[in-house]
């Protein structure tokens, strides 16, 4: 049982080092608490309610009126203001003042009185891309229904029955499924959680590495590696950080979604089965990639800056369909990939194990692949301090 006792010396020793290492620890604990909080603090509120808007309205008539009364009646949506021309309604957009602007055209009733097509214009601030979608929806909901009631009135006479037939041909009812609210806390906190499990661990075990290297090039020894062979120093490293994430895990997957009444309606078997490989995977991929970090510090520098170019890759806030062949094949490489779609299926429209098998397929399969490549570069790394 000597392997034994000497993955259990190099686990002692590395969760010692990474506990006391404040760098680390910035990376496995403080980080993986705070941000969660603080994005999903941040867009908690779900949806833009109310946005400010200014109105130009040339028409002024009874119909015009109708029709911003109404926008201004919808949740999304807040009139603060009636401007006499565009330059007077841009300035109060270029202020902050309004992030939204409904221009009705001197002929917008009289359109419509002579049975002809008519248009309402809008524009918006775009430096918020929910600003124009709410002053959107808002304005199409209310030319629908006005819509409707101007046709009915093309047909006098008519029963009550004939109107509504006539007005709602096929009547539907929208009901938007899993994302009730169609909120962006809802869409895409789950998606941050499984990116900030992978970004953290490969950016703490990259820092941890990058010392490790600084130390074998001035021919410091570690004496909780000598006389161990890589398989051990690999199965007692991993097994560290594997230890850290899975406490991390549960935080973030678990407790994070109920704290902020996150849909949440995953079975934890099935959660616990897709976590599993989804560390692991982690894991090994952290070690392999680590093997370019020749310093504490260049690490973080290198790998930052593609939290965001992964969330985009890993098709959860654009159509994979979509995503070249060449970028899509780059984001297989990495974890998050499926982890992100998995636990999102998972934890948000119920998926069983069966459901998402494929991405838990392929959490294994990088597990196995990066297993290996961790090997090599554990045995590349230490060299002859292994057998010293």
């Amino acid at each position: 049982m000597k392997w034994l006792r000497n993955i259990i010396e190099v686990w002692a020793y590395e969760m010692k080092c990474a506990l006391f290492d404040e760098g680390v620890i910035v990376f496995f604990v403080i980080v993986p608490f705070l941000y969660p909080l603080l994005y999903a603090y941040l867009y908690n509120n779900e949806s833009v309610r109310e946005v400010a808007a200014v109105v130009v309205d040339n028409s002024h008539s009874q119909l015009s009126r109708e029709f911003v009364r109404r926008v201004d009646a919808t949740g999304d949506v807040d009139i603060v203001s009636y401007c006499q021309d565009m330059e007077e309604a841009k300035e109060m957009i270029h202020q902050r003042e309004a992030y939204g602007l409904i221009y009705i055209p001197k002929d917008f009733a009289k359109d419509v009185a002579e049975h002809r097509q008519t248009t309402v214009e809008l524009y918006s601030d775009m430096s918020g891309i929910l600003y124009y979608k709410a002053v959107l929806s808002s304005c199409t909901e209310v030319s629908l229904e006005m819509n409707k009631e101007i046709k009915a009135q093309l047909i006098p006479g008519a029963t009550e029955q004939q109107i509504s037939a006539f007005q709602y041909p096929i009547e539907y009812q929208y009901v938007p499924m899993f994302n009730t609210q169609s909120g962006f806390c809802t869409f895409i906190i789950p998606a941050v959680l499984m990116m900030i499990i992978q970004q953290t661990m490969v950016l703490g075990v990259g820092m941890m590495a990058g010392e490790e290297r600084e130390k074998v090039r001035k021919h410091i020894a570690e004496p909780h590696i000598i006389g161990k062979n890589p398989s051990e120093i690999l199965l007692g490293k991993s097994t560290v950080i594997f230890t850290i994430y899975v406490i991390v895990a549960v935080y973030l997957v678990c407790i994070v979604p109920m704290l902020f009444n996150l849909i949440h309606i995953w079975r934890w078997q099935t959660l616990l089965a897709f976590m599993v490989p989804f560390i692991t995977a982690c894991v090994f991929f952290s070690i392999s990639i680590s093997s370019i970090a020749h310093d504490r510090e260049s690490f973080i520098i290198m790998f930052v800056f593609l939290s965001i170019p992964l969330l985009f890759a890993s098709g959860i806030s654009w159509p994979s369909s979509n995503i070249p062949i060449f970028w899509k094949g780059f984001s297989w490489l990495f974890p998050s990939t499926f982890g992100v779609n998995g636990y999102v299926r998972i934890t948000e429209m119920g998926a069983t194990l069966e459901d998402v098998q494929y991405e838990f397929n392929a959490l294994w399969i990088q597990t196995f692949v990066y297993g290996a490549i961790s090997y090599l570069v554990y045995k590349r790394t230490y060299g002859k301090q292994l057998w010293a």
